[in-house]
């Protein structure tokens, strides 16, 4: 049986195992007609990965799924091929590297916004909060070193069920955790009954998402992704409705509002 990698052909993390196969003369096949949403949904994916994420590496021996895991299962399917290291400093220097890559490799510009005084100032508002807190983020605010931008559920018809709406925001909220000290988001899931619609906010370091939660926050890819125009007054009202949970929001009650901080 041929290794096949379950992914679309230009997902950048299943480039990883597709380069390492390269290198390593190792046969990796990719699934025909491959869809995100739809073949990453069927009950054959969730038996290899129950949270639906992409790429999997499907095996004679069983799935594997995480795309550094899938890489390194490759790089050592072979075992004259010294990809991953001939030693034990060396198997150490290229995890090192692996990890590296993954969270620091993309060059952030300087920003005079401290984003730990923002986090403060929303965590610590108990009271007045447009006031204090709104105001407060828009004296923040670089729009040189930070940019802000709006997400949507691609799939809002198939938020049916409130738990499990809540659910999958929740384990996107928690696989963003890589960006934490870059990053600042407000998701709101909204209705009063199904389907429920998730939207949400986020503040990046710098001008585009940074390249690195791109590539390891499969969830990104469900959700459509519009950059904030602040010469906009109609999206900057938008902005500050979120921050605040201003409810009803676009006519519609909260479900639940998270704060990713």
């Amino acid at each position: 049986m041929a290794l096949v990698l379950h992914s679309g052909s230009g997902n950048k993390n299943a480039f990883k195992a597709l380069i390492a196969a390269e290198y390593c003369g190792v046969k990796v096949e990719l699934p025909k007609n491959f869809e995100m949403g739809v073949s990453n949904k069927t009950p054959e994916f969730i038996k290899m990965n129950p949270l639906g994420k992409v790429p999997v590496l499907e095996t004679p021996d069983g799935a594997v799924f995480e795309s550094n895991a899938i890489a390194r299962y490759v790089a050592r399917s072979k075992g004259d091929n010294l990809l991953w290291g001939g030693s034990l400093v060396e198997y150490a220097r290229v995890e090192q590297w692996m990890d590296f890559a993954a969270t620091e490799v993309d060059l952030l510009p300087p920003s005079k916004m401290v984003l730990d005084d923002w986090k403060r100032l929303y965590s610590n508002t108990k009271s007045n909060f447009h006031d204090v807190a709104v105001k407060g983020f828009w004296e923040m605010y670089d729009p040189e070193g930070y940019s802000l931008w709006f997400c949507d559920y691609k799939y809002q018809e198939e938020n049916t069920v409130s738990y499990v709406t809540l659910n999958k925001v929740g384990g996107f909220l928690q696989r963003m955790d890589l960006c934490r000290k870059y990053a600042f988001g407000k998701m709101l899931v909204i209705g009063s009954e199904a389907p429920f619609k998730v939207k949400g906010l986020w503040l990046f370091r710098g001008q585009d998402i940074p390249e690195f939660v791109m590539k390891e926050v499969y969830d990104m890819e469900l959700y459509e992704w519009t950059k904030v125009d602040l010469s906009d007054e109609a999206q900057k009202k938008r902005v500050e409705a979120m921050i605040e949970d201003l409810e009803p929001f676009e006519g519609q009650a909260l479900l639940d509002a998270k704060c990713f901080k």
